[in-house]
């Protein structure tokens, strides 16, 4: 089965957090960003995709947005492991995220004289943008 996932999805984290998802849920395949959004193709049992649907939808990472999702066939034989590929080429049509506030773990992170990151003024990361 092939999804392309639309709305706030790149730059978020996404394709990790698809990628983490699939290998929970024994899934081969692969993830791609493309213009229209981020491509998903999965090959697994029925109920092993059915969770993995369901968890796309209900656990997101923090600054993602889904607005929409469809579904279609997806022909070929199985790989056998799920892989983050490189991005499709054309001109993206995807949102931006809107600012966010610094997440906790980068706060901790920021303020840590121990950690390589220790005052470095423009810490982020995929969770807080």
């Amino acid at each position: 089965m092939e999804l392309v996932v639309q709305g706030t999805v790149q730059g978020v984290g996404f394709r990790p957090f698809v990628h983490r998802l699939a290998t929970t849920e024994c899934l081969s395949g692969w993830v791609r960003n493309a213009a229209d959004g981020v491509h998903i193709g999965i090959f697994g049992t029925a109920a092993s995709i059915a969770r993995f649907q369901d968890r796309l939808a209900s656990e997101t990472p923090p600054l993602a947005r889904i607005d929409g999702i469809r579904e279609g066939p997806l022909s070929g034989d199985p790989p056998d492991c799920f892989r983050i590929i490189a991005s499709a080429p054309g001109d993206a049509r995807t949102a931006v995220t809107a600012d966010a506030a610094m997440c906790a773990d980068c706060r901790r992170e920021l303020f840590d004289p121990a950690d390589r990151r220790y005052g470095y003024p423009f810490l982020n990361c995929t969770h807080c943008g």
